[in-house]
């Protein structure tokens, strides 16, 4: 690998930006696509296909043989509620890779002994979730049921474009979430991305069923093409 592709490299991953290095397997001819090329660029649909699945493969494509080796930000989750259904979400997103971090101003929720070896941020959402860095790789829940818990952290996972954003809660109660979040300026866009009722539509009923639920979901919509998508909720 060049040194200058190196260099682009490492910063974009720096930057949790994901970025593929496209190589000719024949040539070692080698080039780096960067996240803001991908629509423009002639391998876009494997691109993106593979971005998807986080995942590096050989394809061929214009009558070459290309190896697409993925770099993906490690994907993040931040879970607005130190409640039950946080406490079986945390392990079971962590398995799957996730760096997770619970977030709640509640200290008797948010103690060690309900999350061991979790990161736990006992702080309102103004204080807690700036130094986070949430962003387009995170996925972003809130479970407290709380309207001056949740609302915050919602339009904070607005401005930060988060891939995923969930709210328990009816769709009655979602409505009024909904009403609330405009008077604060979100934006009727904002509003349409968050799922709610959170989770895939399994019939869950305990804690640890909802957690499959949302993980699912995430899944969803962190792999899926966006007509799979649709399909799936």
């Amino acid at each position: 690998m060049k040194l200058e592709i190196l260099h682009e490299l490492n910063a974009e991953r720096a930057a949790r930006r994901p970025v593929i290095l496209v190589t000719d397997t024949e040539s070692g001819e080698q080039r780096l696509v960067k996240a803001k090329d991908f629509a423009t660029d002639p391998l876009r649909a494997e691109l993106e296909k593979q971005l998807r699945m986080g995942r590096s493969a050989n394809v061929e494509a214009g009558g070459k043989k290309l190896f697409l080796n993925v770099y993906a930000p490690t994907a993040k989750l931040v879970i607005v509620g130190a409640v039950h259904i946080s406490q079986a979400l945390a392990p079971l997103a962590r398995s799957l890779g996730y760096d997770v971090t619970v977030v709640d101003p509640r200290t008797a929720f948010a103690s060690p002994e309900r999350f061991p070896d979790v990161p736990l941020v006992a702080e309102w959402p103004d204080t807690a979730l700036p130094p986070l860095n949430v962003d387009p790789y995170t996925a972003f829940v809130a479970v407290t049921h709380d309207p001056k818990i949740d609302d915050p952290a919602l339009l904070h996972a607005f401005e930060r474009n988060c891939f995923y954003i969930g709210a328990l809660g009816s769709r009655k109660t979602h409505a009024k979430r909904g009403d609330r979040l405009r008077a604060q300026g979100a934006r009727e866009s904002d509003i349409a991305r968050i799922h709610a009722p959170i989770g895939l539509a399994i019939g869950a009923v305990s804690p640890s069923e909802i957690a499959v639920a949302i993980m699912a979901e995430i899944t969803a919509v962190l792999r899926l093409p966006p007509k799979e998508k649709e399909e799936a909720a």
